[in-house]
C-alpha cells in the first residue's frame, strides 16, 4: 500500500507544481497593462525613427531637386539673355545702328512685360471670395446655434 500512497503522492505533487507553474505564469492585468505599455511605446519609437529616415531622405531629394531646378532657371536666364543678344544682331543686319537694335529689343520685351502685366492685373480684379461657401458656413452656424439652444433647454 505504501508504494501506491507515493505514487499518488507523486501524482498529486506533479499536479500541484504544474498548476502552481500554470499560476505563475497566468499574467496579471498589471504585467499585461506593462507589456502593452512598453509595447505601445516601442512601437512609437520605431514609427517616429520610420519618419526620421524618411523625412531625411525626401529632404536629401528635395534639396537636390531644388538645387537642379536653381540650375535650371540660371542657365534659363543666360540662355534669353544669349537670345536677346542674337536677335539685336539680326535686326543690325537691316543696317540700322547696334545700340539702336539693341534699344528696339529692350523696348519689345517692356512692352511683352508690360502686357502681360495688364492682363494679369485684370486677371487679379476677376478674383473673389467663395461666396456660396460663406453663406453655407454661416447656414451651418445657425443650424448648429439653433440646435445648442433646444438641447440647452
Amino acid at each position: 500500500m505504501a508504494p501506491s500512497h507515493r505514487a499518488s503522492d507523486s501524482a498529486q505533487t506533479t499536479t500541484m507544481s504544474t498548476a502552481e507553474r500554470a499560476a505563475e505564469q497566468d499574467p496579471t492585468i498589471g504585467r499585461l497593462v506593462a507589456d502593452a505599455s512598453r509595447d505601445i511605446s516601442s512601437l512609437v519609437h520605431d514609427e517616429i525613427d520610420l519618419l526620421k529616415a524618411e523625412v531625411k531622405i525626401s529632404a536629401k531629394a528635395g534639396g537636390i531637386g531644388a538645387g537642379l531646378f536653381g540650375a535650371a532657371a540660371l542657365l534659363g536666364l543666360l540662355a534669353i539673355i544669349m537670345f536677346s543678344v542674337a536677335l539685336a544682331y539680326l535686326v543690325h543686319l537691316t543696317g540700322l545702328n547696334l545700340a539702336f537694335c539693341f534699344l528696339i529689343v529692350f523696348a519689345a520685351y517692356l512692352g511683352a512685360a508690360a502686357l502681360l502685366g495688364f492682363i494679369g492685373y485684370r486677371k487679379f480684379k476677376q478674383v473673389r471670395p467663395p461666396e456660396r461657401a460663406i453663406e453655407q458656413a454661416k447656414e451651418s452656424k445657425q443650424i448648429f446655434s439653433r440646435d445648442e439652444g433646444v438641447s440647452g433647454n
